[in-house]
């Protein structure tokens, strides 16, 4: 049974009880070392109404088809595009379906190490007993290798290049060597389900730009944003009413409200000239983390659902954060795009525009 004060379990946990049941129905053949086949994987994320699997992430299907079968030749993985566009989400969607776990996760970033990829030591134990099996602290690739799992790496192209080049070896190789380890234990082989699902921002496309030899190694996905209006607001909704119900608001959010939220999303995001695009990603995850700060702005302060003269508070933290520019940007928007638009909250929306800082 799941937590309820945990803020977030990982997709193992919360969809527990759908995992058992399609493991439990699954007739399909399975790759060597998954624990459900590609057709029960697939309806794992993309969901089964008459089945009672819920649909968790929303996206192009034929993309979650050529991502399994992408793993299931044990190549690597590598989703790309904007940031908020659900590639960690779905990283770990699958990890779930295919291992029966996602937390062999690495994330990366300019201080990770290579220690944090494969191995580092329990130092107390190195300097009384030597190296040694039980002084050895296994890392999340070496772990994945060991146990046939897959290991998710978030963010790669923020790890400095040499931490990007020490996946090489594994993934061609299929083998962790530990040189302090005598006999067998200094190897370490991978065992049949170990793959790796690697993301990367397009927004970080040049900070450690990966080189060819990794790039052979990994077949690239490309995650877009959600291109239809109304699949968005809806899940938007359904995203921000579960989150403010975990946060103790007694009141769904109001549509209309969430439709003028998401609308604007969408114009700062792409309409106009470029001059006019915020550099801020005004993505559909910022987009439900607006809604659940306009909904618990509403609740707490004055016992309602939230209104217009919110998400412009909280767009300013969102939308702006420390850009002069885009706060000018986001000022012009409320200026004269929201007036052209017809409706009782774009009018609410147009007469806070005053609540923009600055």
């Amino acid at each position: 049974m799941t937590d309820p004060q945990l803020q977030r379990p990982p997709a193992e946990v919360r969809f527990a009880d759908e995992l058992a049941r399609l493991r439990e129905d699954d007739t399909a053949p399975r790759p060597p070392g998954w624990a459900l086949s590609l057709v029960a994987a697939r309806r794992f994320i993309v969901g089964d109404e008459r089945a009672g699997i819920s649909r968790k992430f929303v996206g192009d299907p034929s993309l979650i088809d050529r991502s399994l079968v992408t793993l299931a030749t044990s190549r690597g993985l590598m989703l790309v595009g904007e940031p908020g566009t659900a590639k960690s989400l779905l990283s770990e969607l699958i990890a779930a379906a295919v291992s029966g776990e996602s937390t062999l996760t690495i994330q990366g970033g300019a201080a990770t190490t290579e220690d944090q990829v494969k191995y580092s030591w329990n130092y107390a134990l190195l300097v009384s007993e030597g190296p040694s099996s039980r002084s050895l602290v296994p890392a999340p690739m070496l772990r994945g290798m060991a146990e046939g799992k897959v290991v998710r790496f978030e963010e790669i192209t923020r790890c400095p290049l040499e931490v990007q080049d020490s996946l090489l070896s594994l993934l061609s190789e299929r083998v962790v060597a530990i040189p302090e380890l005598p006999g067998p234990d200094g190897m370490v082989f991978a065992r049949d389900g170990f793959t790796v699902i690697a993301t990367a921002n397009t927004r970080d496309r040049g900070v450690n730009e990966m080189s060819a030899a990794l790039k052979r190694r990994f077949n690239f996905e490309t995650v877009f944003p959600i291109a239809d209006f109304r699949t968005e607001l809806e899940l938007v909704e359904q995203e921000s009413t579960r989150l403010l119900e975990r946060s103790g608001v007694g009141v769904p959010p109001r549509r209309d409200v969430l439709e003028v939220l998401v609308r604007t999303f969408r114009d700062l995001r792409g309409a106009g000239q470029p001059a006019d695009r915020l550099s801020t990603v005004m993505s559909t995850a910022e987009a439900v983390s607006v809604a659940h700060a306009v909904g618990l702005r509403g609740w707490y302060l004055r016992g309602e659902a939230g209104s217009p003269a919110d998400v412009v508070e909280c767009l300013a933290g969102t939308a702006a954060k420390d850009n002069a520019d885009d706060l000018a940007r986001l000022r012009r928007y409320l200026e004269q795009q929201v007036p052209r638009r017809t409706g009782e909250q774009w009018q609410a929306l147009h007469r806070a525009r005053h609540l923009l800082p600055g």
